[in-house]
């Protein structure tokens, strides 16, 4: 369930990372770890340090990024893969180690399209209207957001996690050739430092890397999360907070683009429909999400791993 800021139950989650920006491995390495289920303290033990090979903090961040991105859930103090997870990171799934985009697009989904897990960077996508922002300006946003909502987070707190927002999503110069340590949501190239001073910029544009698998399954989510009903304007999949345009930063021009070929995408299930100035998708049948990131990984629709 996709939550949004205006949720009640949304209490806003500025820590848990453990200071750390999801890495390449660390994905797989969990799922090998919760395939089956495992108590949530597997990665607070002492002996995560010798099954993940990290130290005991980075395995607690292993455990918060999993729940982030989508692929594990938490119930009962027992972790487990969702139904994505297992189709990404089985042995025998899509793309169990992170070699293909389309996995990173489907984990900055995950990140950015709600505040439950990751609430600066729902914010930043979802909320920031201007391209470029500064760094501090964001601090006091979320401050004044946190003071609002009567949240508990302190300023440092807050400073801490937009510094591991931006590590996360910023490719920095002069960085290693070690790609296994590098950041993992920073090779989608979202975010950019703009000039000196700590402001940064969003990269709006069409999202080559994007495949329409992975912006159809957003948009499933997407869709549901808004009631489920039988149409969907094009102007809310641009605009709305937590819609594919805002968390992809996709340009308006591309947003339709991409709609316009949708039939293909979902076997007819969706339409997309330009009468009298009113722009919008059509559902014609009932859309599986899951089963559209099928297409992404060069599957037919509906076509499923088995797991």
């Amino acid at each position: 369930m996709k939550h949004a800021l205006s949720d009640s139950d949304v209490r806003g989650q500025f820590a848990g990372h453990e200071t750390f920006p999801l890495r390449l491995l660390w994905l797989k390495k969990a799922y090998d770890a919760v395939r089956d289920g495992a108590p949530s303290g597997t990665f607070q033990e002492q002996s995560a340090i010798a099954r993940f090979g990290v130290g005991r903090n980075m395995a607690v961040s292993m455990r918060y990024w999993g729940l982030a991105t989508s692929f594990f859930e938490e119930e009962g103090r027992v972790i487990r893969p969702t139904k994505l997870g297992d189709a990404i990171l089985a042995d025998n799934g899509y793309d169990p180690f992170l070699e293909r985009a389309a996995t990173v697009w489907l984990a900055h989904w995950g990140v950015a399209s709600t505040p439950e897990w990751t609430t600066t960077a729902y914010f930043a996508f979802n909320v920031l209207s201007a391209i470029e922002f500064d760094t501090g300006n964001l601090i006091d946003e979320l401050l004044a957001l946190v003071k609002a909502k009567g949240w508990r987070a302190t300023p440092n707190t807050l400073k801490r996690d937009v510094d591991v927002f931006l590590r996360s999503y910023v490719r920095r110069g002069g960085m290693t050739s070690d790609d296994a340590a590098e950041p993992l949501l920073a090779e989608l190239g979202l975010i950019r430092e703009a000039r000196v001073g700590g402001w940064h910029e969003f990269v709006r544009g069409p999202k080559p890397t994007l495949p329409d698998g992975i912006f159809a399954y957003s948009l499933a989510e997407f869709w549901g999360a808004r009631g489920g009903s039988s149409a969907i304007t094009a102007e809310q999949i641009c605009y709305a907070p937590g819609s594919p345009g805002r968390v992809f930063k996709l340009d308006e021009d591309s947003v339709v683009t991409r709609l316009m070929g949708i039939d293909e995408v979902t076997s007819g299930a969706w339409r997309w429909t330009d009468t009298a100035g009113l722009r919008q998708i059509q559902q014609l049948d009932d859309v599986e999400p899951l089963s559209l990131i099928a297409h992404a990984y060069g599957h037919n629709f509906n076509e499923r791993v088995t797991i």
